[in-house]
């Protein structure tokens, strides 16, 4: 469209074309940088830029979409929110929109319906990560561009971080394209809702029609919230999968990755230009999975109901468009259907183990070059989280408000932190006990030692020097005891955490690395490992050591090589066997093999597929946590897949299972926070990022519980306190 006579000529020094659209916040423009690149400029009418809050909800559109960049996304290029009118400039994608593709040609078919799927999932997956809900998925904002799709106007998403500016009865996006959450409840809008509003749009875009529509906005509204979709006109295959997305439990919805499997599945690569229909899968179970069946209900079934979408439709239909702003944060349940309430006095809290400390060690090792510490590992214990790490002295923070308690001071004077390491090895008796290793520039081995720190001041009560070798016995806390390795042997006396005094001691196999160790009621687990490749090809097998951690009288059992110990299970000692190292084939774990701790006798369940990532015991299952962020629960008895969901976390932590509540919780390394039902796998909510990524992989940042509250740990160093019921509320400094 050519520009208005009242037009401006340029926009922040960008030179206006001509008019792309107009909506009920603003105008925009096809642009030219003074290089000649083609951009969007999107500026605000005049009326809205006196409305400071106005302002403030344009200011978190731009900063929205600065997280967003992908390939399948129109990128900001510039932007100023303090302008006398606002304004935003984005990539320029050339191509109509979607809604008008359809309008022109009629429906998609085949290829390009193909590319038109993968493409907006691809876009969903950038735009999630990011910490952002779309929340307004229709035909009018997907452009259709020569290399693919591209998503555009996040003008009414929010990042899942700011609620400042929520309105009761406001209600964000189009209604046949919206889910059920945002016409009832729009405080619980959370990724899933983007998944329904692409169900919708598929559906429109293979039918022209979408699987809710009805005469007026009202009842297009009501058939979203308590029908079922009408789906007649969409081959079968493609209605299973469609039929997901438009749960109304935004918890039966797949994630992304699991749709992208799905649509490359069954829909084929044909030509775009060529109409045909979509050809069955081979295996439509294996991308498919139970979902909620509906049925229609009474239009006056509901009053409540009813009461909430007239409020929500009046502020819809009042509403002036793209730029209105309501909550996106991840769907939360009641606190009183799940969730233990933290304990009196606390509240969220966020710190470093860097933080000025109260007495001790006031301030941290000093950095050198740059090196600030990593790895940061913690426990809980009493009303306190205690943690030490690289660099880092051991620390008490206040559980209740993330006040740094004391900094022991256990270094010797002048010590560079990137010399130091600390770890927290638990807290028995008032003492927390601590592996402290000081290293040196000299080519020698360096000394280690156990230390027992008063847990109230942080002082020295006594150390003892140990063993500090892959060789060495493990250094573990085994009950109300915590089991040293005697310098320069094989041996390991457990010892009396408050005076240091031996109770009894224990063998470990020579020449074995017997790192990996579980405890459970009065066992120590420990599996030792021939110590090169070569003596392991000679011996044949490893060795797992039973110890009976009241009197240290110990048994030794031959199992498999290759295995991670995950723990007890139904009274046997159960490992996960790893695929060896030195095949061609591709890695993971094949079996599990149940051990009785008392007799030897083995049992190995045959896993149907290959698992990758990290597994774990929680409760009765096996979790394999893999570095996307997808977790596996499976079967120790049969090796049956239990349930698999997809977070957004890069590189998880071990994870966290809470019994009481059935929940188990995962930490990625940037600190974005997930909580998954146990039983179900459901993801019940996430959280936006706290730091940084980590370049190098690290699996030690995890959730601890805290009463009913979570306290986490983060390997670069931050700590943070939330309530698992409103994993949203903003922390305090700690």
């Amino acid at each position: 469209m050519p520009l208005h006579s009242d037009d401006p000529k340029s926009v922040g020094g960008y030179r206006l074309v001509d008019r792309l659209g107009t909506g009920g916040m603003g105008v925009v423009y096809r642009a030219r940088t003074r290089s000649g690149r083609d951009v969007a400029v999107k500026v605000v009418h005049a009326q809205y830029a006196e409305d400071a809050v106005f302002r403030t909800r344009f200011r978190q559109e731009i900063e929205a979409v600065r997280r967003v960049s992908g390939a399948f996304t129109a990128s900001v290029v510039d932007a100023d929110a303090e302008a006398v009118r606002p304004w935003m400039a984005t990539q320029y994608v050339p191509g109509s929109s979607l809604a008008q593709r359809i309008r022109d040609r009629g429906p998609l078919r085949d290829g390009e319906l193909r590319r038109l799927a993968l493409g907006l999932v691809e876009a969903l997956r950038e735009i999630h990560r990011a910490g952002v809900v779309h929340r307004d998925l229709k035909p009018a904002n997907v452009l259709i561009a020569g290399d693919g799709p591209r998503v555009i106007d996040f003008g009414i998403s929010r990042a899942a971080e700011n609620h400042t500016l929520t309105e009761t009865g406001q209600m964000i996006g189009t209604p046949p394209f919206m889910s059920p959450e945002q016409l009832t409840d729009a405080r619980t809008v959370g990724p899933a809702s983007d998944v329904f509003s692409l169900g919708s749009l598929l559906v429109y875009t293979l039918t022209g029609r979408g699987p809710f529509d009805a005469d007026s906005p009202y009842l297009t509204a009501y058939r979203v919230i308590h029908d079922a979709p009408v789906l007649d006109e969409v081959p079968p295959p493609l209605r299973a999968i469609l039929e997901q997305c438009l749960a109304k439990d935004a918890a039966d919805r797949p994630g992304l990755d699991e749709l992208a499997e799905s649509f490359a599945a069954v829909l084929p690569e044909g030509d775009p230009e060529e109409p045909a229909t979509v050809t069955p899968a081979a295996d439509v179970h294996a991308v498919t999975r139970p979902g909620r069946r509906f049925r229609r209900r009474p239009v006056l079934a509901a009053a409540g109901t009813v009461g909430v979408l007239v409020l929500a439709l009046t502020a819809y239909l009042l509403a002036p468009g793209f730029a209105e702003s309501g909550e996106a944060k991840t769907p939360e349940p009641s606190p009183t259907s799940r969730w233990v309430a933290p304990p009196s006095g606390w509240k969220p809290w966020q710190t470093t183990v860097y933080e000025t400390a109260a007495s001790g060690a006031r301030e941290p090792l000093e950095a050198d070059n740059g090196m600030s510490g990593s790895d940061t590992e913690c426990v809980v214990g009493g009303d306190a989280v205690y943690c030490g790490g690289d660099g880092i002295l051991p620390v008490r923070v206040d559980g209740r408000s993330g006040r740094t308690v004391w900094r022991a001071d256990t270094a010797p004077a002048g010590t560079e932190r990137r010399l130091y390491d600390s770890s927290v090895l638990g807290v028995r008796d008032g003492i927390v006990l601590v592996h402290q290793t000081v290293s040196s520039d000299a080519p020698v081995q360096s000394p280690s030692y156990l230390l027992a720190l008063d847990a109230g001041t942080g002082e020295r009560r006594w150390t003892r020097e140990v063993t500090n070798t892959e060789l060495s016995p493990p250094l573990v806390l085994a009950g109300d005891l915590v089991l040293a390795p005697e310098a320069g042997g094989r041996t390991a006396t457990a010892r009396a955490p408050r005076s240091g005094a031996a109770r009894w001691t224990v063998e470990f196999p020579a020449g074995h690395n017997c790192e990996q160790t579980t405890t459970a009621d009065t066992r120590l687990y420990a599996y030792c490992v021939p110590n090169s490749r070569e003596a392991q090809v000679r011996i044949g097998h490893a060795l797992l050591v039973a110890v009976d951690t009241t009197d240290g009288s110990a048994r030794r059992l031959k199992v498999p090589l290759d295995a991670t110990l995950l723990g007890e299970y139904a009274g046997r000692v159960a490992l996960a066997l790893e695929r060896a190292p030195d095949t061609s084939s591709d890695s993971g774990f094949t079996s599990f093999v149940l051990v009785d701790p008392d007799g030897g006798a083995r049992t190995t369940v045959k896993l149907p597929e290959l698992y990758e990532g990290r597994p774990a015991m929680a409760d009765g299952k096996v979790l394999f946590t893999e570095s996307s962020g997808r977790v596996t629960a499976v079967s120790p008895r049969t090796g049956e897949r239990l349930w698999r969901v997809r977070t957004s976390l890069e590189k998880p932590g071990t994870p966290m299972h809470d019994r009481r509540t059935g929940t188990v919780y995962l930490v990625s390394s940037s600190g974005r926070i997930a909580a998954l039902d146990e039983s179900r796998g459901a993801l019940l909510w996430e959280t936006l990022p706290r730091t940084a990524p980590a370049l190098i992989g690290s699996s030690r940042q995890r959730a601890m519980l805290y009463r009913g509250a979570l306290i986490v740990a983060i390997s670069d160093g931050t700590l943070c306190s939330l309530d698992p019921a409103h994993p949203e509320r903003k922390p305090v400094s700690g």
